[in-house]
């Protein structure tokens, strides 16, 4: 459900060697700068990696390698890439959205095909990515049609969306979909009963449909009910659902989207359940949505209808990740959380909340 950027998809490592994280529904992984892969917090479908079920409080190794370059977390599976453009995914499988071709749970990685890939995001219960080739790829449960592909209730290993090789970036959210292409479209597709496809409907769609005419889009997060993206002059844009002011205003929900304040500097975007989180060309970091376990990082427990700054520091890097917790990345690569922690997700070594950010030992 991440984004990244000035783009917004999965979290990922960039080019300088910066960490990378992803935040699921009680659990989180991490990527530090030396391409390590990390997890902790809930474990109940394996989506630690580790081998077992059991949950953990702090940080636990997955396997050996120190290629990976990117990670994504749905609420209790990850996938995540590796130098090479391997796809890895594991933890819960029962819609087929890890892309092995069952819906065997795992409990360590397990490769998907052999091909490239350039992104991958981790819905609620499916999956999609882009290859190098710059096709679009889904899999796992469709019964919103958040696949793309057309009518089956769900796919255990990765269906191609259309025909197009010219997508850029993909987010997978609970019951939708949206992408960007390189020549700055947006499009989205699935359930947009709340209007969170942002085409002007309350419906759905089975396949791709274009979200206005602008050629300016850089990236896309899609929440539970809702969605926001990035345009290339630095603004931010949500639409869909709005209970609890995940669109970044006062107002109902919206059908296409609508311009979060009137900032021109906004670098990055992250949706998660019904909470948003981003990062400003300075280094600030905002929140804003449900707070009800304090994953915006504001030090309360209150609901936000504008973006509001955690803390003072202007060191958090472009990857940052929220859902009922959140986590961020400084640019020293030090990796910082915050939120719901019943799990052990903070990876702090206790269970206990906290509602602004705390570092975490890896």
């Amino acid at each position: 459900m991440t984004a990244l950027g000035a783009t917004a998809g999965p979290a990922a490592a960039d080019a300088a060697g910066n960490a990378a994280v992803a935040t699921g529904y009680s659990h989180t992984c991490a990527v530090p700068a030396d391409g390590s892969l990390w997890c902790w917090g809930g474990n109940g479908r394996g989506q630690l990696g580790d081998g077992t079920t059991t949950a953990r409080t702090t940080p636990v190794r997955v396997g050996t390698a120190t290629d990976w370059t990117a990670i994504d977390a749905g609420p209790s599976f990850n996938c995540g890439l590796r130098a090479d453009g391997g796809l890895w995914c594991w933890g819960n499988n029962l819609r087929g959205q890890l892309g092995d071709g069952t819906t065997t749970s795992r409990a360590t990685p397990v490769r998907v095909g052999a091909a490239a890939w350039s992104t991958v995001s981790a819905g609620d219960s499916h999956t999609c990515g882009v290859r190098t080739d710059g096709t679009l790829w889904c899999w796992g449960f469709n019964r919103l049609g958040q696949l793309g592909t057309g009518s089956n209730y769900y796919e255990t290993a990765p269906v191609q969306v259309g025909t197009a090789t010219t997508w850029a970036t993909v987010t997978a959210g609970y019951g939708h979909s949206c992408a960007t292409r390189t020549d700055g479209s947006l499009w989205c597709w699935g359930d947009g009963t709340t209007g969170q496809l942002g085409i002007g409907v309350l419906s759905y769609r089975t396949t791709p449909e274009r979200v206005g005419t602008e050629t300016s889009w850089n990236g896309v997060t899609a929440g539970f009910g809702f969605t926001c993206g990035t345009r290339t002059g630095g603004t931010l844009w949500c639409w869909g659902e709005n209970g609890y002011g995940q669109l970044g205003n006062t107002g109902s929900y919206q059908t296409t989207p609508a311009r979060v304040g009137t900032g021109t500097t906004w670098a990055r975007v992250a949706a998660g359940d019904s909470s948003a989180c981003a990062t400003r060309t300075d280094g600030s970091l905002w929140c804003w949505g449900n707070n009800a376990n304090g994953q915006l990082g504001d030090g309360t427990t209150t609901h936000r209808s504008a973006p509001v700054r955690v803390g003072t520091a202007v060191t958090w890097s472009s990857d940052v990740a929220v859902n009922y917790h959140g986590c961020g990345v400084r640019t020293d690569d030090s990796l910082w959380c915050w939120g719901g922690n019943g799990s052990g997700q903070l990876g702090d070594g206790t269970t206990t909340p906290r509602t602004s950010p705390a570092q975490v030992t890896l």
